[in-house]
């Protein structure tokens, strides 16, 4: 993989400014660590989003298919799709407008990365939200 992921500062100043962040594949199973990870943030205060075909809601929150079906503009798409997926998300997250892409630990894609760069969309990979922002931003 030759992906770049911005430096620590840049990664800390992204969690203090973006707070709404989508959850791509987000799990209403709190064994999960999509669940997991997504209440961490949600009870640090940012707007978790879940973005999953096959769930209703996550956090009493309803969930959507896709993230064409956001309202409102997203700060964040964090994603928890195998590597092989982010190139298509990474499409519907320029396509959206998004600020960030974070694909979670042990994710990366250089085809993903490669067209966000592209498109000017900063890209965040193999690297945990949660971990991160309790290592940089609390």
């Amino acid at each position: 993989m030759r992906f770049e992921n911005p430096t620590n500062e840049e990664i800390r100043d992204i969690l203090k400014n973006k707070k709404r962040i989508a959850v791509v594949g987000l799990s209403d199973n709190p064994m999960k660590t999509s669940y997991m990870v997504s209440s961490v943030m949600r009870d640090a205060g940012y707007e978790i989003i879940p973005v999953n075909p096959a769930v209703d809601e996550v956090f009493g929150i309803k969930a959507v298919k896709t993230l064409q079906d956001i309202e409102g503009h997203v700060d964040i798409v964090n994603v928890f799709r195998r590597s092989e997926y982010l190139p298509e998300v990474a499409k519907d997250t320029v396509a959206i407008g998004a600020d960030v892409f974070w694909a979670q630990l042990g994710l990366a894609n250089d085809e993903a990365y490669d067209y966000l760069k592209e498109h000017n969309v900063i890209s965040i990979m193999d690297k945990c939200i949660k971990v991160e922002y309790a290592r940089l931003a609390r």
